[in-house]
């Protein structure tokens, strides 16, 4: 059967990297593409590594017969989400990129995102799209709700051993790098070429950083107490990727050996053997997930370390690995692309 695909927010980072998976796939086919300011151009136009496709032209989205859409994909700003899909018809399955419906709590979404929350009877509704801890939801859900790319990476390399119980729940550090396309699209000075290369620097430091509302979330419900992780994210010159790197304490083998366990039958995540440590050249433009663990010198302590592709596992991949739980597809459908080397 081939599921008929709407992706609302085209001309974004994300949205593109939907096309360039979508453009694959055995059971999905392009009917529609929303864009604002980009509205009546083609993809070629906005994206030319895309002109080899037959796709339909940028519309509004007001222009769109959703009868005609089983899935919708949306790629959209936060904070415009939770308007948008409150006017979509009630039977759409849809899948959501944005930050709008990740948090349960209407009074986290207001805390984190400095607003109240415009649609909290589809924000209850929301299942959380960590597709890995929640297939059986996603698969009965209507609205799945994307991970941040952040929080994805932070929580593959923490959620197991929390739930074992076997690193101490008060002393976790998460230090990550990140690729400037996880920014967006938008025209932004501190993004420009010359204010970027040549340099790195952190970015919302302090626990200000927004993605710190989901590992509240997630973290306190698995282990079934309040977990506060220490979180401090840094802006790469690079185009894609997060390399993530996770201080604790707690025996570094126990903590190898738990996580290759948890991850032994998933299609996507990776451990790599014992002492070896992952890089972001080896999950670059695919839906993988690599982890490593080393010990430290201190006794009783440990490091682990996660990277995954930002666009892909960490947004669009993970998202159409959920839509392909949703829509009854084989989950990995699509998604075994060989990540692209060097």
């Amino acid at each position: 059967m081939m599921h008929r695909i709407a992706i609302l927010g085209a001309s974004g980072y994300t949205g593109a990297e939907l096309v360039r998976l979508i453009a694959t796939h055995p059971q999905m086919r392009i009917t529609a593409l929303s864009a604002d300011r980009k509205a009546g151009l083609s993809m070629a136009e906005v994206f030319p590594f895309l002109r080899h496709l037959d796709l339909p032209r940028l519309v509004k989205i007001d222009e769109i017969d959703f009868q005609n859409v089983d899935l919708c994909f949306c790629a959209l700003p936060h904070a415009t989400t939770q308007e948008v899909i409150a006017k979509l018809p009630r039977d759409l399955k849809i899948v959501d990129l944005s930050a709008d419906f990740r948090l349960r709590d209407p009074a986290e979404y207001e805390k984190w995102y400095g607003q109240p929350h415009a649609a909290t009877e589809l924000q209850r509704e929301a299942v959380y799209g960590l597709t890995e801890f929640y297939r059986d939801d996603i698969r009965k859900g209507r609205l799945i709700a994307g991970t941040g790319c952040n929080a994805a990476a932070g929580q593959y390399a923490l959620r197991p051993l929390i739930a074992a119980g076997c690193v101490d729940q008060d002393d976790i550090l998460i230090d990550l790098k990140a690729g400037v396309s996880g920014a967006g699209r938008s025209l932004k000075e501190n993004l420009l070429h010359a204010e970027l290369s040549g340099g790195t620097h952190a970015y919302s430091a302090g626990g200000k950083h927004r993605h710190l509302g989901e590992f509240d979330q997630e973290f306190s419900k698995v282990a079934g107490r309040p977990v506060h992780v220490q979180f401090t994210p840094h802006l790469l010159p690079m185009n894609r990727g997060i390399l993530a790197t996770v201080y604790l304490k707690g025996d570094a083998k126990v903590v190898y050996e738990t996580l290759e366990k948890a991850y032994q039958s998933e299609p996507f995540l990776r451990v790599l053997p014992f002492g070896a440590l992952p890089s972001t050249r080896d999950i670059a433009g695919s839906n993988f997930c690599h982890l490593g663990v080393i010990g430290d010198r201190i006794p009783g302590r440990a490091v682990v370390v996660a990277v995954l592709d930002n666009l892909t596992k960490g947004s669009s991949g993970q998202a159409i690995q959920n839509a392909n739980l949703v829509l009854g597809i084989e989950e990995t459908t699509g998604l075994m692309l060989a990540p692209v080397f060097p």
